[in-house]
């Protein structure tokens, strides 16, 4: 997961602050001197770091910080907002023409992932209620077209390519007369790339910049290459200009140098990150979440925008109803569980929600729900709706047809049951406040069937 060896880190560092009723200046350097190995570990630039480190003792030592009666949540407060001035400060939007179509120019090296990000931001776009058309502009790759043909069938997106030209501007010329008939209002060029940056791919990419004047250009960058990503974006800025940045792969970038060191070098803003393969998996980049991330501070909106894109109103209304009453039998259990996935792994969800991140030993294994949905699955409508008539060999018999042990089955029940009852203490005792503080959160650290 992305920042996991800096988040780990620095969560530590400040659970050692928030103890503490008093911090000296020697405290205080102790604490900068592990926040700055902490991110040196994680590839960001060194000056940067030194300059981070410089501007957190300032402030702390500035603002009689140390003296005061919450030191430490100073100390965090004042670490927060450096962390996302230095990730960008606020969330910087796409700028779309007043006058459509808004040509978008997708810039990268091979590999960095461009055809699918093309996908992925043209996807984001018409959820907006634009009608973007995808554009077909790496005429030297082998299946470029293709693959970009491939994602557009499973968007339902239309694709523009034309493989008999090698012009590209005469190419991307033609997609805007193509998208001003059919009223597309924003086109996306997928543009070629080279396995390191060239004289020649520069000259092209400045050629259909200069004849197609696109609204934005955005550099598509693969966040696992570390610093070597800093210096594909300051060379790609310099020679043909960007307007941002779109961070792909950070899901297996564990260390997140590129992403804390990419912003201050270029002094370009990072305006998507990729997150996952799924041409869903990208989203909008806000500087302030990702710092809450990184300290584990959790970020509860972007949980509020997943549940909104991916649940069923009229389902979650219905479910509703039936948890007030008491009434939650396996098949709404197995819906839940469906459109939970729909968000996203369960794992991930969790260190999104503030708080979590205080259990360690939390592992949620997203294998266990798919051993949950066979289980349910193998049962009968009767068994579904009351799981009291599961004697013996009915439990047997589930177990073969799910293919897991009646121990399972066992676990699982338990666990459902547990759950009903909190449903109707939830009912009875005056809501989820009482509940929540009835929860033994011992539960959750084995959460297991």
């Amino acid at each position: 997961m992305a920042f996991e060896g800096l988040s780990s880190r620095l969560q530590e560092i400040t659970r050692k602050l928030k103890g503490k009723a008093r911090i000296t200046e020697t405290d205080l350097k102790e604490m900068l001197r592990e926040v700055k190995l902490a991110l040196l570990e994680a590839d960001v630039n060194y000056k940067i770091v030194k300059e981070f480190i410089s501007k957190i003792q300032e402030k702390a030592l500035g603002q009689d910080v140390l003296k005061s009666l919450t030191p430490g949540q100073q100390v965090i407060k004042i670490v927060k907002d450096e962390l996302i001035e230095l990730l960008g400060g606020t969330e910087t939007k796409v700028n779309f023409s007043p006058n459509p179509p808004t040509i978008i120019m997708l810039v990268g090296l091979q590999g960095s992932g461009k055809t699918t990000t093309a996908g992925k931001l043209a996807n984001i776009f018409r959820k907006q209620g634009k009608k973007p058309l995808l554009v077909a502009c790496d005429i030297y790759r082998p299946a470029a077209i293709k693959q970009l043909q491939v994602v557009g069938n499973q968007l339902n997106i239309p694709v523009y390519s034309n493989e008999q030209s090698k012009d590209v501007v005469h190419i991307a010329k033609q997609a805007m007369n193509v998208a001003i008939s059919k009223l597309n209002d924003v086109i996306i060029l997928d543009t070629a790339g080279r396995l390191q940056i060239d004289e020649q791919l520069m000259e092209e990419l400045q050629n259909v910049k200069k004849n197609v004047k696109p609204h934005e250009i955005l550099l598509v960058v693969d966040s696992m290459t570390g610093q070597e990503a800093v210096n594909v974006a300051q060379t790609f800025n310099e020679k043909v200009g960007i307007d941002g940045i779109v961070l792909t792969k950070l899901d297996g970038d564990t260390r997140g140098g590129a992403a804390l060191s990419v912003k201050k070098i270029t002094e370009r803003p990072i305006k998507f990150v990729a997150n996952g393969e799924k041409l869903s998996d990208i989203e909008v980049f806000h500087p302030d979440r990702m710092a809450s991330r990184i300290l584990g501070m959790g970020d509860i909106l972007a949980v509020i925008e997943k549940a909104e894109e991916t649940f069923d109103l009229e389902e979650a209304e219905k479910l509703e109803k039936k948890m007030r009453k008491s009434e939650l039998d396996l098949d709404d259990y197995l819906a839940q569980i469906r459109q939970m996935k729909k968000m996203g792994s369960f794992s991930s969800l969790l260190k999104l929600i503030p708080g979590m991140n205080q259990f360690k030993d939390l592992k949620i294994d997203d294998k266990e729900f798919v051993k949950i949905e066979a289980i349910i699955c193998s049962m009968t409508q009767k068994e579904k709706r009351n799981t009291s008539i599961l004697n013996a060999s009915r439990r047997i018999r589930i177990a073969k047809g799910s293919g897991t042990t009646v121990q399972d089955i066992n676990k699982f029940i338990k666990s459902f049951e547990m759950t009903q009852k909190m449903m109707k203490q939830m009912k009875n005792k005056g809501g989820m406040k009482k509940l929540m503080n009835g929860i033994d959160q011992n539960a959750l650290k084995n959460f297991k069937i």
